[in-house]
This record gives structure tokens, sequence and C-alpha cells, in this order.
């Protein structure tokens, strides 16, 4: 026989918007344990479950058709002080047919109740051979929706009479039949009670007592303060909606590392209350984000191979967005294959086409450099140092407004976007410089064969003035640097090849190196370093604050027209640490305004 063996929640907090969907572990006849669903589409061995959801939002009972939803109430059993249940009836004619044996009731209570003769006159003269007056419908207050369930797309929820309470006549409101219900603002300040059962297919009877499970109340969902756009000269535009646009001719380019599920725990972030983390409500919430800020390109890192199929690129396609994805390599990764993370990319496809995409695995550039110059007795320790299964996923876009302000506007207007996630130890500073530098030749390479503007965007787990940070800001590594004394492998060596060409720039100094007073350049620049001109963090947890992501563009080819304002420490630390109920992420999103400088005619 087909059983349960447990059920529990993913979270005992319901949240507006967020799914939810129990654990439920079931016994099959043959004796086998599984999570896997049985429904009566396909049952197994002549059973299968049958699941309902109800609400403590209580709904009243006929008196006379227990299976109904009362609609009218007798106003004389309430005069009467008769238990209210016996004052609920489901329809006018229901009232009618019962009226002889309803009206035995009136006159018993009334005699026992009532010593003054013209309270009892009062009382029987509004209830005379017409009825008129008897009934107080709800068919336009708020009874009248009880019957229909306006979260389920199961039509009108029956009612069932098993939990009803004798004396008020009231049960418990059934808002679902499936495995998984999302709670709605009606559920708000509301209990949910999920139950589950076996059931036989062919009587379709239960075979056993149903098994329940009840959640705390449900609450709205918190919401982010929204975060403006400032220009670079200052001046505060509006706050972000999914209204607002970029100007003619200019672009806006979005990097946020999401914090990937299989990360998100609770033994990494205690502080972060459970609801808050599961994936159903972070889901939610980074969406509401990511689409808040009406980027033409968005970066994502830590983007799992799962949720970027069957959440990110669907939801994202319905906003106009066109998705790539690369995802890790698994040479080190030994988890679940759906889990494994990367990074995706997504552009406007009424701004941008997709012209190529290039992928770059650090593994194999790994492979190739052991093979050229570490002996073949030190090899397997060598890739045991440099395999982090990382990668960069590189995307040639052409854009569809023109060379608005150019001096060529025949010619194509392309952009190159890099997105990576340089996930290294901070010890292994010789592989994460390495795999900075790689990226980066190859970046190069491009920009050889195109006259290109390029946008360089990620988590690169390199804080302002480490070596790799110096390399992408710079073009270059001071060769005194206190990183280099870190390489047992000789890859950096000499230090002198640790340079690039690519004239990059971060996006976010440009907030200091703004002129000018007032209150929102003042608010900016206190949330940047004045040492090295970055942000002062991007990553926000009680065991490290300091910034690791960035936006780097060419700046001879690009100009920073307004970036997304940065976040104040002191205002995420009421909640402890990133992330939390408001902000779903342990780091913050970047997003900067670009707009092309004009082509110069060699």
């Amino acid at each position: 026989m087909l059983s349960v063996v447990r059920v529990h929640l993913p979270s005992e907090i319901p949240i507006v918007g967020c799914e939810i969907t129990p654990y439920v572990l079931l016994r099959l006849p043959s004796g086998v344990v599984s999570t896997d669903d049985v429904p009566e589409a396909a049952p197994t061995d002549g059973y299968f479950m049958r699941y309902r959801i109800q609400s403590d939002r209580k709904v009243a009972i006929c008196s006379v058709h227990p299976m109904e939803q009362a609609t009218i109430q007798c106003l004389g059993c309430v005069k009467s002080k008769l238990p209210v249940a016996k004052s609920y009836h489901c329809s006018a004619k229901c009232f009618s047919d019962a009226w002889q044996h309803h009206r035995v009731l009136h006159e018993r209570a009334s005699s026992a109740l009532n010593e003054n003769g013209a309270e009892e006159e009062e009382l029987f003269g509004r209830f005379g051979s017409s009825g008129s007056g008897v009934l107080s419908t709800t068919g336009s207050g708020s009874m009248s929706n009880l019957g229909q369930n306006p979260g389920s797309n199961n039509g009108p929820a029956p009612l069932y009479p098993s939990g009803t309470d004798k004396n008020s006549g009231e049960t418990w409101y059934e808002v679902g039949r499936t495995r998984t219900y999302t709670p709605t603002a009606d559920d708000i300040g509301h209990v949910l009670r999920f139950e589950c059962v076996a059931v036989d297919s062919e009587k379709k009877l239960p075979v056993v007592p149903p098994t329940s499970i009840m959640t705390s109340r449900v609450i709205p969902a918190p919401t982010p303060t929204p975060r403006r756009l400032i220009q670079v000269n200052g001046d505060v535009l509006s706050h972000l909606d999914l209204d607002s646009q970029t100007s003619f001719g200019t672009f806006s380019v979005l990097s946020y590392n999401i914090l990937a599920d299989t990360y998100a725990t609770s033994d990494a972030y205690s502080y972060c209350p459970t609801w808050a983390l599961s994936w159903t409500y972070r889901r939610q919430n980074l969406m509401r984000e990511i689409i808040g800020y009406h980027a033409d390109i968005i970066c994502l890192q830590e983007v799992q191979l799962n949720h970027f199929e069957d959440f990110f690129a669907p939801e994202l396609d319905k906003h106009g967005y066109q998705a790539l994805y690369k995802k890790r390599t698994t040479e080190v990764y030994n988890g679940a294959p759906h889990a494994i993370d990367g990074c995706a990319t997504f552009f406007r496809r009424d701004k941008f086409s997709h012209v190529k995409k290039y992928e770059v695995e650090f593994n194999k550039a790994a492979q190739s450099l052991t093979d050229a110059i570490i002996p073949a007795t030190q090899r397997r320790v060598a890739l045991g140092r440099l395999l982090k299964d990382n990668v960069a996923l590189i995307a040639v876009l052409e854009a569809k407004f023109g060379n608005h302000g150019t001096d060529n506007p025949g010619k194509r207007q392309l952009l190159c976007v890099a997105n990576t996630h340089v996930n290294v130890h901070q010890d292994l500073k010789d592989v994460k410089l390495w795999e900075v530098q790689t990226l980066l030749k190859g970046l190069e390479k491009i920009a050889v064969s195109a006259d290109i503007p390029m946008l360089v965007c990620g988590d690169f787990n390199s804080v302002p003035g480490s070596s790799p940070h110096g390399l992408l800001a710079m073009g270059k590594v001071d060769q005194l640097h206190p990183d280099l004394a870190i390489d047992p492998l000789g890859i950096l060596r000499p230090a002198s090849k640790l340079t690039h060409q690519l004239p990059l720039v971060s996006a976010y100094s440009s907030f200091a190196r703004m002129v000018g007073v007032g209150y929102e350049l003042e608010h900016q620049r206190r949330r940047m370093d004045p040492a090295t001109n970055e942000p002062l963090f991007t990553n926000c947890t009680r065991d490290f604050t300091g910034t690791v992501d960035y936006i780097f563009y060419t700046a001879d080819s690009l100009t920073v027209e307004s970036l997304l304002e940065l976040l104040d420490e002191e205002s995420l630390r009421k909640d402890t640490a990133l992330p939390s109920p408001e902000w779903s992420s342990d780091h913050i999103a970047l997003l900067a305004e670009f707009r092309c400088k004009p082509r110069i005619r060699r």
C-alpha cells in the first residue's frame, strides 16, 4: 500500500508570491522509499496521492447542507442567541425549505430567553409569514467571495466540513488541490495547512488518515529600497523602475553575482532567516531587482544550470532578453550535474543582435600551459593547483540603435562583452592572476581583429590593490608587487610579460573623478575608497566586506554616462550582512550606462 513516511516544508514562513513545495517522502507498495510524486494520472499498484492546501481564513458552512458554503444568515438566530452555526444557509431556498423546523428553534429560544413581551413581539414580528427582513444576504459582502479561490487555477474551491467548528459553523478555507501553492496577498496573516493522503484509485477514497503540516503566518515579500541612477556629473536622475529607459545612443550594463543556491546554506549565512535563503524566495526577489534595473545587457555570475534553463532564460525572455550561457567545467566539480553554476549574459533584442560567442575554459588553458612549461613528473601537482573549473563567456553584439554621434554612421557598431567569475581561493594568488591574464590575452586577440569597444564584467575575487586588479586597471603589474612572491609553478615569470594593451578603466572610478559639490555627490564619495577609486564594498558578509566585482570598459571607445548608486554599509548591517530578506545575494549589483565615442578616421 502507498503511504506517507514524512512531510516537511523547506521554510516554515510562507512569503507572498513564493511557491511552496513541501518535501513529501513516500513508501511505495513495493517497499521502496521515494520522493517522486504518484499522481492520479499515473497510479502505482492502484494508489495515488491527493493533496490539499487550506488557509485558516474561516468560511461559514450551511447548517443544512454541510458540504456547501453559506451565503445568507438568519438574523433571528443571532438575536435569539442561538448557536451561530445554526444561522447559516447556502441559499434562500435552503432557508425557506427549512423554515418550519427553523422557526421552532426561534420559538424555543424566545420563550427561554425573553421575559419581556414587547421584545418577543418584535422578534417574531420581523420573522413573519413572508420572511421579509429575516435574512442577511452576503452576496455583496465579504462572504460572497468565499466560495471562490482567488489564488487557485482550479475554479471554485469545494468546502470540506471535517474541520468545521460546531459552535461557529466555520471551517478552514481550501485554496488549492496541488502539491505546490503560491501564497497571495489574501493569505497575509493567515496560517496554511498542507495535507496529503494516499487514495485508492478505484474507490477514490483515502486508505489512511491524511498527513498534514502547518506553516507560520504568511508574510508579504520585503521590497528592496530603490537604487537611483546617478549621472557622473552628480545630477540625480530618478528612481529606476520598469518604465525607465536609457537615452538614445546609450546602453546600460548590469553585472551581478547572484549567489548560487548551492552556496546559499544556513551554515554559511546563519544570520539570514532560512525563508530568505530559500531559492523560491530568492529567485523572486532577484528577478524583481534585475528587471527593475531595466539594463540593456545583463551579466550574471553563479547561475546554476537548472536555474538558467528553468527560470532565468524563460523569465527574462518574457521581458525581451536573449540569453547566452556558459557553465563551469567539471574536472574538479563533483556535485549534482544540474546544480553546477556558470556565467549567463542576457541582452535586449530590441537594442542588440548576437554576432559571435567565445567560451574561455581556464582548465584547457591550464592543460596547455602545463604541457608547455611543467616537467612531466610535476604536471599532476601543477594541475591540482591550476584546475578550478572557472570559465568566461565573451559575446560580440551588434547595436541596433546606430552610431549616433559618430562621424562614420554607415559602419556597424559592434560591442564585445566579457563575463567571468574568477572563483579561486585567496591563497592561490598566482592562479587568480594567471586566469585574469589569460582572459585579457584572449580579449586582445579580438581587439586586434576588430575595432570594437569592450566591457569586462564579473566577480574577480580580487580587491583593489591586488595584482589582478592592477593588471586590469593599469595594464601591468608592478614587478615588486607582493602577490608575485607566490609563484611555485613559475607561471608568472618573467613579470614583465604581465601586461596588456587594452585601455581598461573601472566604471565606478568615475564616482571618484566627479567634480562639483552637492549632497548626492558627497553621498557617493563617502561610499568610495579614495585610495583606490573603487567602491568600499561590493561583497558584504559577516566575515568579509570588500570590493571584488567590477565593470571595466575601454576608455578610448566608451564613456560613462551614469552609474547605479552604491549601498551604504550601515543600512545593510541592520540585517547583520548580505544576503538578507531585502537583498538576496551576498554581492550588490553594479550598473553603468555608457555611450560610444565617435571614431577617429585613420
